[in-house]
């Protein structure tokens, strides 16, 4: 019962997130929810006191001078009440691979999801407005907002990083499906052109309706501008080839690739470079300790007028074993961890007596534990059986979820299919029930079905024309040991031999887009596959799932395998989704490709979501309760942690 409850709430916020994001709708509503007047004097705002303490030093400009201007200030609303300043907000992390776990919490996006999560609103951006054939979006900026070294933040900032490094695609990425609008009738894909209307307006243009392009932005490419006063003093095509790279060994790298590609796209670790954050970087992120702390220039103050963040800084220790975690928030090292249902025993056994409190934030995601079965692994016998619905059947019915749920999830997770939870957009009535009684006898008679007839010496299964036949699982962590081994077990009383393999997360990443990885557990969860397909529709490498049917679609079919049968008609339903010019159309489209999800399984799950626990120590308030927590709503981000605060 506590998991539908939780999914009540997603429903809430989902099924009528789509419908809640006309993009043709005026910009008032989002004037009036987000670009609140604050309720100030000329004498009443508030700053922190050791950013006061530089104003009387005369080493900052005074508050006035560095906030917006007072119409276009954002004001940010509280949880529980007005904060406190001051404290830090400790965490452990693993250093710069963690480096979304600082990045999510602290970014600020051109365009976030509201709090009810039905609709984008504005942040960075001030306001829109969108025409009747959702063609042209017109977007106006916050009037006087400076970056965090005071330098002014404009239109021309938006123009610079489109200008030169999007479109050109100086930080390793390619010009996200957002910027692209599609012919309805032919597929034809246009470009979107943007342009300068003065110093803090400018418009997107797209040639055919594109009714998502807001929504797509807010999840794919939310940092819609740069400092373009940085990036000009280290850009080759500013400095020149050779300036280049006497800056990229300055700065401790070999390569200018890697240079411009971490400095354009995980800006936020990086003090040297200006930001729109709550905090910013102090120190280089590869020591024992990374330190951000408040931005003097932060452009959102609370309803009375004083400027957020309350918390000073963010201190992130560098921690070696996942241990350090959970007995570091124990002894009160750290005051605001986020940990998933594998710790919830033992942090709910010290919750008291560690002064901290668990909110549990419900995810979208379609299992708690489960595998992926690569549709192009390498070996030709592997393929072919994992192609076989009837094997994915066997390995799905083979296992006891019962058993999964209580050894992995401690009950948390119920004993069900990888499916769409329901509440989530594309639930699918039955699905979580697919394939998921457990019955050894049907799944040993399935795999004699398919020719596993044959055994070896240790009466393992040989494939049919006699060879070995080992499935082989490659993780890029040891947190789901439990879990495999449980799964290794079952696999191999019918007669599956099974060999588990754990490599480190640059390894898999390498292993994932070389396609050498047969099995892996990662899982899908999406609030809404018409915001964030990735995981669903094989346009990249990504997922294993669809494992080189994604290098097919990224490399334009030069490279990869061609995606044939109902993998083929998810790319079909997608283009649908892109040409759509209608919220009906997208729903209609988006629910086909979720229907062939669940006729094939390629996700096979054992055991359903799990909340993700944040962790907080009794001190620190306005943390939200009711949240969902999606790499869509940027996870912690979501609680808006500028207005989180230490009760001193």
């Amino acid at each position: 019962m506590k998991r539908k409850s939780n999914l009540l709430i997603v429903l809430v916020l989902i099924t009528t997130i789509l419908g809640g994001c006309s993009a043709s709708s005026s910009n008032n509503d989002n004037e009036e929810s987000t670009v609140k007047e604050p309720v100030v004097t000329d004498n009443s705002a508030k700053e922190a006191p050791m950013l006061a303490k530089l104003v009387d030093e005369g080493k900052l400009p005074a508050l006035a001078e560095r906030l917006p201007a007072s119409k276009d200030i954002m004001v940010e609303e509280v949880v529980e009440e007005i904060g406190q300043y001051g404290g830090d907000w400790n965490m452990p992390w693993t250093g710069v691979p963690d480096k979304w776990g600082i990045g999510q919490p602290t970014e600020e996006a051109l365009f976030r999801f509201n709090k009810e999560g039905n609709k984008v609103e504005p942040n960075v951006a001030k306001s829109y407005e969108v025409n009747e054939d959702s063609t042209v979006f017109t977007i106006h900026l916050r009037e006087g907002m400076k970056w965090s070294d005071g330098v002014p933040f404009t239109a021309d900032d938006v123009l610079f990083y489109w200008e030169h490094m999007l479109t050109k695609e100086t930080f390793g990425k390619k010009i996200y499906d957002a910027y692209y609008s599609v012919d309805p009738v032919t597929g034809d894909r246009a470009l979107a052109e943007v342009k300068k209307v003065d110093d803090y307006t400018f418009t997107v243009t797209h040639k055919y309706p594109s009714v998502l392009f807001l929504e797509r932005v807010a999840i794919d490419n939310k940092w819609f501008f740069a400092p373009a006063h940085f990036h000009k003093t280290i850009l080759p095509e500013f400095v020149g080839d050779a300036k280049t790279l006497e800056i990229t060994k300055q700065w401790g790298y070999e390569d200018p690739k890697v240079f411009l590609m971490e400095t354009g796209y995980t800006d936020w670790l990086h003090y040297q470079i200006p930001t729109l954050r709550a905090w910013v970087p102090t120190n280089d992120p590869n020591g024992d300790q990374f330190v951000m702390e408040r931005n003097p220039y932060y452009w959102k103050t609370d309803n009375e007028g004083k400027q957020l963040p309350y918390i000073d800084r963010i201190v992130a220790t560098k921690i070696q074993d996942p241990s350090q975690k959970v007995l570091g928030t124990l002894a009160g090292d750290y005051n605001l961890v986020i940990f998933d249902s594998k710790d919830f025993t033992v942090l709910k056994e010290n919750e008291k007596k560690g002064d901290f409190r668990i909110i549990p934030w419900t995810q979208p995601a379609w299992s708690s534990a489960g595998v992926q079965l690569n549709q192009t692994t390498e070996d030709p016998n592997l393929r072919k059986l994992f192609q076989d619905i009837k094997f994915r059947e066997a390995l799905s019915i083979g296992v006891d979820r019962n058993q999964v749920s209580e050894i992995v999830t401690s009950g948390m997770g119920e004993p069900i299919q990888a499916s769409v939870p329901e509440g989530v957009m594309g639930y699918q009535e039955g699905w979580a029930q697919q394939w998921a009684e457990y019955d050894p006898e049907r799944a040993n008679q399935i795999l004699d079905e398919l020719g596993l007839n044959k055994r070896d010496k240790d009466n393992f299964r040989l494939n049919p024309d006699g060879s070995e036949l080992t499935l082989t699982v490659i993780e890029s962590t040891t947190d789901t040991a439990p879990f495999l081994e449980l799964l290794k077990k079952y696999y191999e009383d019918m007669g599956l031999r099974t060999n588990l393999k754990v490599v480190d997360g640059g390894t898999h990443f390498d292993m994932k887009y070389a396609n050498k990885i047969p099995m892996t557990t990662e899982n899908i969860s999406v609030v809404n596959v018409a915001f964030r397909p990735d995981t669903m529709v094989p346009l990249r490498v990504i997922t294993p799932w669809f494992g080189h049917y994604g290098l097919y679609s990224q490399s334009g079919g030069k490279e990869g395998i061609k995606p044939e049968g109902d993998v083929a008609k998810i790319l079909e339903y997608w283009e649908k989704v892109k040409a759509s010019k209608t919220l009906d159309e997208i729903n209609q489209y988006s629910n086909e490709i979720v229907k062939l999800h669940q006729k094939n399984q390629w996700v096979i799950g054992y055991a359903g979501p799990t909340p993700v626990l944040i962790t907080a120590s009794n001190k620190i308030h306005n943390i939200p309760t009711d949240l969902i927590w999606s790499d869509e709503y940027r996870s912690l981000g979501q609680g808006h942690p500028a207005q989180f605060f230490i009760k001193q």
